[in-house]
């Protein structure tokens, strides 16, 4: 009779990691402990430990932290351009291999900006937007004033939740304009579900860049890159420039930069959340739901003929 060979390495390795990541969901699903392991911390002191640790540049600590990392996570890297990486940072910002993320060419339609998990979403009502059910927050609080929040009374938002096993770069969710970038200081609150339905205007206590972007009919859109903790650094390409916790620069950064639909603008450099702003008249795409994984350029919002748009009269360009 014949025996059949297994190699008992990759076999005991698939159980390893089989076991580990039901050990994590079991916790996960431990509401308190999962809070308490992930805000009830040094929350500054880890995001900058963080940072140092994932720009250490050394080919086999990062092997060997990518091996780790796997064991907890989904990361698959058989999209990625590169195979081999420098640093640890170089992993979490890689670049995908081209034709990976197709952007869809329905000009009725707004893309999405990045790999993400459906958060909360919907209407704005008036100035207010929720994070979870039952916890509203102030968009004046998020952008930072009630004149950069003017543009987005009873329009649409949409939350994009990214893992830290994701692809990690945004993208322009349609062609136009970035108009300016509002730098915004702040904590690094976890942005998980738990910690939303247990922190109140989360979003608009953490760190956060508004990226404000004018489509070619002059209507405008808003993303808003929430920092959390272990990530404080946003990357934004178009101005050459990377944001980090406690950063010294000027707070508001005008700019005027052609974009094109799903070009890309800059990445995160661990995982967070964007939520994406839309004047009234726009609605988020019927087939999204809470919890709906979605990749970039797929369709996310409905964009209105130009006369829908009932908010702030605005002047064709």
């Amino acid at each position: 009779m014949k025996k059949t060979k297994i190699d008992v390495s990759t076999h005991s390795g698939g159980n390893t990691a089989s076991r580990l990541r039901a050990l994590r969901d079991r916790l996960l699903l431990q509401e308190d402990l999962n809070f308490l392991l992930t805000n009830r911390v040094p929350r500054s002191l880890m995001t900058h430990a963080m940072g140092r640790f994932s720009s250490i540049r050394s080919p086999l600590l990062t092997r060997a932290s990518i091996a780790l990392w796997q064991l907890f996570t989904d990361l698959d890297l058989r999209e990625s351009k590169e195979q081999r990486f420098s640093s640890l940072q170089e992993c979490f910002t890689r670049e995908l291999k081209p034709g990976m993320r197709p952007v869809n060419p329905d000009p009725k339609i707004l893309v999405s900006p990045c790999d993400g998990i459906v958060g909360a979403w919907g209407a704005v009502r008036g100035m207010q937007a929720f994070q979870a059910k039952g916890f509203p927050y102030s968009i004046e609080d998020l952008f930072g004033s009630t004149e950069a929040a003017a543009d987005f009374q009873d329009g649409s938002f949409i939350t994009l939740r990214l893992t830290s096993d994701m692809y990690h770069r945004f993208h322009s969710p349609e062609s136009g304009s970035v108009e300016k970038v509002t730098s915004i200081s702040g904590d690094t609150w976890n942005v998980n579900p738990i910690a939303l339905r247990r922190v109140e205007n989360l979003f608009c206590k953490n760190e956060r860049a508004v990226v404000r972007l004018r489509l070619a009919d002059g209507r405008p859109i808003a993303l808003v890159a929430v920092a959390a903790i272990l990530v404080a650094s946003i990357r934004l390409h178009f101005l050459n420039l990377l944001l980090r916790q406690g950063w010294k620069g000027p707070r508001e950064i005008p700019c005027n930069t052609p974009v094109k639909r799903g070009e890309e603008l800059g990445w995160f450099e661990h995982g967070s959340t964007i939520i994406l702003f839309a004047p009234a008249g726009f609605k988020v795409c019927p087939h999204l739901q809470t919890g709906h994984r979605i990749r970039m350029g797929e369709a996310l919002m409905e964009i209105p003929p130009f006369s829908a748009t009932c908010h702030t009269p605005l002047t064709r360009p």
